[in-house]
């Protein structure tokens, strides 16, 4: 029975005078989430609301699962809309809408009424009263409950009449595209999908580059990493992926360096590479789905290792987290079974079997001189032949 949906949203509600500018990034990540769905929709904003109006025939749960994964948005109202023909023919439309939606049921109710237009000729808490009435009249077996309800009927007069009960959880957070854009550092695993997933839903466009080091890792491989772009894609808009081809880099940092080193210097390599890019995209930040101790490269020593080759900030969104809690999360957004899929993105032969914990950056740097001028060319090279995939 449901043709229209009232979006609810938080955090913009207190953006003051630039409110708006929040508002119209929410419509058009709106319109983008709706446009692989099933009809037409039409979205509308009025006096502090955004609305969804079906045009025609639409699949109801997908339209809101397409919903739930909008940035910005804390509620979905499904709602019906009348316009206005006198508060009796507002009784009988309410009346229609209990017994539609709660047929035979014996919860208890409260009437929420919201009276925008002030010329309307019955104040807010004669509505509530009256329409209450109403209820009790035609479903004598429902109860009145102000302080904890089953259900709470709201009902606001604008323009047109707007009914709902139900608000159905969106994701929160803000609108993507109003935090600027960063670069997410994206790989196989279930730690960077989610990092992109949480900074996206502060409001922040996401570019990703990722790392393929063939024929030691797979074209199966590669694919796993789309895959996963297309699902966060689902939540941040399309998605600019730089595939680089890095296998002459770890096989150039393997022959010259340290092999317990290996992981630290390929990994100040990678951002390096992922800073050149951010700055050549106009992105604010790296971001990677580092946390602290879990491997041997995230220890506190090695994160200060990896952060000295950059000069953009590093977000780290999982830095706190256990493994527990970032499954929970990729379970969330459904990227974990794609990213447990039997195809590594690093082969072991650029594996350290006993990686340095505590690397010191100036022994470090010491050993990348071993690289000479020649890394400097592969990197350029590795830059020249990036691959751009546009995941969406």
């Amino acid at each position: 029975m449901f043709t229209a949906f009232l979006i609810k949203y938080a955090e913009i509600g207190v953006k003051g005078k630039n409110r708006y500018l929040f508002e119209d990034a929410l419509i058009h990540q709106i319109k983008f989430a709706l446009k692989k769905c099933e009809g037409k929709f039409l979205i509308s904003k009025t006096q502090g609301r955004i609305f969804v109006e079906a045009e025609g025939e639409f699949d109801y749960e997908e339209a809101v699962a397409h919903l739930q994964r909008v940035f910005g948005i804390s509620g979905i109202c499904p709602m019906i809309y009348v316009e206005d023909e006198g508060f009796e023919k507002l009784c009988d439309t309410v009346v229609g809408y209990i017994g539609d939606v709660y047929p035979g049921c014996r919860k208890t109710f409260k009437v929420n009424a919201r009276r925008a237009r002030k010329n309307y000729p019955k104040d807010s808490m004669e509505i509530n009263a009256d329409l209450g009435e109403a209820i009790l009249n035609a479903y004598p077996e429902m109860t009145v409950d102000v302080h904890q309800p089953d259900i709470m009927l709201t009902v606001e007069i604008r323009e047109k009449i707007y009914i709902y009960s139900e608000i159905i959880p969106g994701p929160g957070g803000m609108p993507v595209g109003t935090g600027g854009k960063a670069m997410l550092l994206l790989s196989g695993g279930i730690d960077s999908p989610v990092a992109g997933y949480m900074i996206a839903k502060r409001g922040v466009k996401i570019d990703a580059v990722y790392f393929h080091a063939p024929p030691y890792t797979s074209e199966r491989a590669k694919q796993k990493v789309v895959d996963l772009a297309r699902i966060v894609s689902r939540y941040t808009g399309p998605i600019y992926l730089h595939v680089i081809n890095f296998t002459d880099i770890q096989l150039y940092i393997h022959e010259k360096c340290p092999h317990e080193e290996l992981t630290i210097i390929m990994r100040r390599y990678m951002m390096r590479i992922a800073e050149h890019i951010a700055r050549e995209t106009e992105c604010l930040g790296l971001i990677t789905g580092e946390s602290i101790g879990q491997v041997a490269s995230q220890t506190m020593n090695s994160l200060i290792a990896t952060n000295e080759v950059c000069e953009l900030p590093v977000y780290r969104p999982l830095i706190g987290f256990d493994k527990e809690e970032i499954v929970a999360v990729a379970k969330k957004i459904d990227t974990f079974e794609t990213s447990i899929l039997p195809f590594e993105d690093c082969c072991t032969i650029f594996v350290a079997k006993h990686p340095v914990t505590k690397p010191n950056v100036n022994i470090i740097r010491r050993h990348e001189h071993n690289l000479d001028e020649k890394i400097d060319e592969l990197v350029k090279t590795a830059l020249e032949t990036d691959e751009l995939i546009i995941v969406e």
